[in-house]
């Protein structure tokens, strides 16, 4: 008998390799991603003239390895028993990114030009455990100091909620300036930005590597 947990194949290897697939992939244009079909995950960097964000744009002007936001996009109902063996089909990742791109036009402070993208359409349940590495191992400014850039409208009688803090930076959004004002400036927000990437500048290496132990 023994106590340690069994586990057939590990989790940090098999997550690994879908994040690398990724990192490894093409990238496109945010604001001209064409339809195709699939779930997946996805990074979007930027390489504009936003003051607060010039080291990583800086970088990413050179070579694509410094993501701005991780994130996902899975089907709801995803892995309930009956789809267990079933492809998931449906436009899901690229409509994620489509929203994205939206909410990137509708700032009055970004450009959609500024922006780019890598995607990879994977297996649902391979989906959650290459996000959460990514994000662990790249920190992106979107993830983890400013929040609120993935989030959709609430919807009429939820607007007495304080607006995204991405939104206080970023404002052009209709529904969320309908939310009330939060109390952080926008020199504010521009200042935690500046000294949030100057403490979490990742690898250069466009590939994904870390030990264990990091997690």
């Amino acid at each position: 008998m023994t106590d340690k947990q069994y586990n057939p194949l590990d989790k940090l290897n098999l997550g690994k390799s879908v994040a690398e697939a990724l990192l490894d992939g093409p990238t496109h244009s945010l604001g001209t991603v064409e339809q195709f079909e699939g779930a997946g995950i996805y990074v979007i960097y930027y390489k504009g003239p936003f003051e607060p964000y010039e080291l990583m744009a800086k970088r990413n002007g050179q070579e694509l390895t410094w993501p701005i936001y991780i994130g996902k996009a899975v089907p709801a109902g995803a892995r309930t028993g009956r789809r267990l063996f079933t492809e998931i089909t449906g436009r899901v990742l690229w409509i994620r990114l489509k929203e994205h791109a939206d909410s990137i036009r509708a700032a009055r402070n970004l450009d959609i030009d500024d922006f780019d993208c890598r995607y990879l359409t994977v297996d649902d349940i391979w989906i959650p455990l290459a996000e959460t590495l990514l994000i662990a191992r790249f920190r992106p400014v979107w993830n983890q100091a400013l929040e609120g850039f993935g989030n959709h409208d609430p919807g009429a009688g939820r607007y007495s909620g304080l607006r995204p803090l991405w939104d206080a930076l970023h404002p052009g959004r209709s529904w969320a300036e309908k939310c009330r004002a939060r109390p952080e400036a926008p020199d504010e927000l521009s200042e935690k930005m500046r000294n949030f990437l100057k403490e979490h500048q990742p690898p250069e290496d466009v590939r994904i590597s870390f030990k264990p132990d990091e997690f």
